[in-house]
């Protein structure tokens, strides 16, 4: 019974099309299941954002799910065997965006919820989901600010599993206990425009740029540790021009990113790409967009309770990892909490035909039941 309400759940999530930041619903029917087992459910919207945050309970310790309902759009509907929006089931496989990131685990989180009450209603501590419309976004509408909202109230988080899509090759394989910062970064050189023909009246900025983001990318920013692989600095866009092609442009902009381990800081990254930039004989202006610090949950009652939970109900033995992009743990992790990641493959997200095994659903359910009865009760 609890297999089939996982993914007829599951099924009910994806036909909402909540292309980020659009929720169409799918909050409320979280909610309304959630409400039914005794959790006090409240809407926080923020700007154009829709939150849920959910609660069962006043003591501690609080252990929540954390996730979005938000998805990416589908990209090529051409592409896709089957609407993206009208789940599918075809050779084992449920279609549809969002299968995998993530409303999968969002459904399991439900149901593992349900049953659990229905098998403890007097457990130790509290219950809690946090659900964002602001994941795939800019994400700064979303699970930031209900973290905000709850140090400002004083309720603190103990424990935190996000549900995102972790694993590689099968469901429970790897398991994220922590994530790398993120640092965008914008750096515009000024030139002079001018004729091709007579360089000499002319400051070309692609000239000047073009051995500065050489040095930059040759920079060995740190070696990484036991955890973390080396910090890395990857070009995304490269931005000049002057509409035609006998002219040199008057400004030529370089964005940027560093992934970046718990051996440097935001701040010392900045400083050390200012210090190489100012060398240069350059008119220029650099801007920062922080995106995220990293963190780390070292091998305490969650990792332990989530490791025997995956060996218990899928027969294996999972991997810690920190590779991969951030994630919406990254704002719970400051409060002091444990966080992990745990959820199904994560080999079709974002693409067309995102797929998740049919039975993934229930499979996650009764993992996340399993750490709830090791952490509360």
């Amino acid at each position: 019974m609890n297999n089939d309400r996982t993914l007829e759940l599951t099924e009910a999530l994806i036909r909402r099309p909540s292309v980020t930041p659009a929720d169409m619903g799918c909050q409320a029917l979280i909610a309304q299941h959630l409400e039914a087992v005794g959790f006090r459910t409240e809407s926080m919207r923020f700007g154009e954002v829709d939150n849920l945050w959910a609660r069962r309970g006043n003591e501690a310790p609080l252990l929540i799910f954390a996730g979005h309902s938000d998805v990416v759009p589908p990209g090529d509907v051409d592409g896709w065997r089957y609407d993206p929006f009208v789940p599918t089931l075809n050779d084992g496989l449920l279609y549809g965006r969002g299968t995998a990131d993530m409303k999968a685990s969002l459904a399991a989180f439900v149901t593992a919820c349900e049953r659990f009450v229905s098998l403890h209603p007097k457990h130790h501590g509290s219950l809690g989901v946090l659900i964002t419309a602001d994941e795939e976004g800019p994400a700064v509408d979303g699970t930031v600010k209900v973290v905000e909202k709850l140090m400002q109230r004083r309720e603190h988080i103990d424990y935190c599993v996000v549900g995102e899509p972790t694993s590689r090759e099968r469901t429970g394989d790897t398991v994220k206990n922590g994530r790398r910062g993120s640092l965008n970064g914008k750096l515009t050189v000024h030139g002079v425009q001018g004729h091709v023909a007579y360089p000499q009246l002319a400051v070309n900025p692609i000239h000047q740029i073009a051995p500065l983001l050489t040095q930059l990318t040759d920079t060995v920013w740190d070696q990484g540790d036991e955890h973390f692989p080396p910090t890395g600095f990857q070009i995304t866009g490269l931005h000049a021009g002057a509409g035609a092609v006998n002219v040199t442009p008057a400004a030529v902009t370089a964005q940027f990113n560093f992934r970046f381990s718990m051996a440097l800081t935001m701040e010392q990254i900045q400083r050390r790409v200012e210090n190489v930039v100012s060398k240069r004989a350059l008119n220029y202006d650099i801007e920062w967009t922080p995106s995220g610090h990293p963190y780390l949950t070292q091998e305490r009652e969650l990792i332990n309770a989530t490791r025997r939970a995956i060996h218990e109900q899928l027969g294996i033995e999972t991997t810690l990892s920190t590779d991969g992009g951030t994630s919406d743990g990254r704002f719970i992790a400051p409060m002091g909490a444990q966080v992990v990641e745990f959820g199904p493959l994560n080999t079709t997200i974002h693409k067309v035909n995102e797929c998740v095994a049919a039975d993934d659903p229930a499979r996650l359910s009764r993992v996340y039941l399993s750490i709830m009865e090791q952490l509360l009760c």
